[in-house]
This record gives C-alpha cells, sequence and structure tokens, in this order.
C-alpha cells in the first residue's frame, strides 16, 4: 500500500516501506530506545531475508489519507517507560507529517522488553 495525494505539482505516492522507514530512524534516534523488535516469530523470519531489516517491529497501515502505525520497542533500564513512550510518540508524528504531508491518525508503541 502507499499514501497517494494530487497537488499542481502532480501525483505523489509514499510507499509504506518509506514511511517505516522514517519511523525507524525517528524511533531510534529517541534517548531511552534501544531497538527495534518484531513481536512474532514469523515476522521476524520475515525480515530476515527482507531488504529493510531496520524497519524490523513496525507495521504501517494506511486507510485513505490517514496513517496508523505500530511499533514495537525494547528500551533503556532505568527510564520512565510513559515518558520515552510519549517522546517517540510526538517525534514519530511530528516526523511522519512532516515527511508525507499526510495526518498520522494512531500511534501505538508497544515496549516488549528493558535491556541494561
Amino acid at each position: 500500500m502507499s499514501v497517494n495525494t494530487i497537488n499542481s505539482y502532480g501525483k505523489i505516492s509514499v510507499t509504506d516501506e518509506s514511511i517505516a522507514l522514517v519511523v525507524a530512524h525517528t524511533a531510534l534516534e529517541c534517548y531511552g530506545v534501544v531497538d527495534l523488535v518484531a513481536r512474532k516469530f514469523s515476522d521476524s523470519f520475515k525480515e530476515i531475508f527482507s531488504k529493510h531489516r531496520k524497519c524490523k517491529g513496525i507495521k504501517i497501515l494506511t486507510i485513505g489519507d490517514r496513517i496508523h502505525v505500530d511499533l514495537d520497542i525494547i528500551l533503556k533500564y532505568g527510564v520512565s517507560i510513559s515518558a520515552v513512550a510519549e517522546s517517540v510518540r510526538r517525534s514519530v508524528k511530528y516526523n511522519v507529517e512532516q515527511f508525507t504531508g499526510m495526518i498520522v491518525d494512531s500511534i501505538n508503541i508497544n515496549v516488549v522488553g528493558v535491556r541494561v
């Protein structure tokens, strides 16, 4: 799937993979996030053979001009889970909306684990 928009320059199409790359880079830049992980074994097995290994643990769903993001992360030990999750949510929403020009409708953050 992809997000499509039309303006005076023509038709613009942004793929889910490119949105996932923006989400991955943004999430990993946030303080307290150690890694992105796949939740299911079948997902991690698929990602071993995919081109974009940095996009593990990210699911993008586009409905019309709305974007829904699911993100599975591992946090650093000792950080406030709610503070880091809110920081990731705000950063991802801002960067994806700036990148695509579309509205991010929801961002679900699943904290899968903690690393020392």
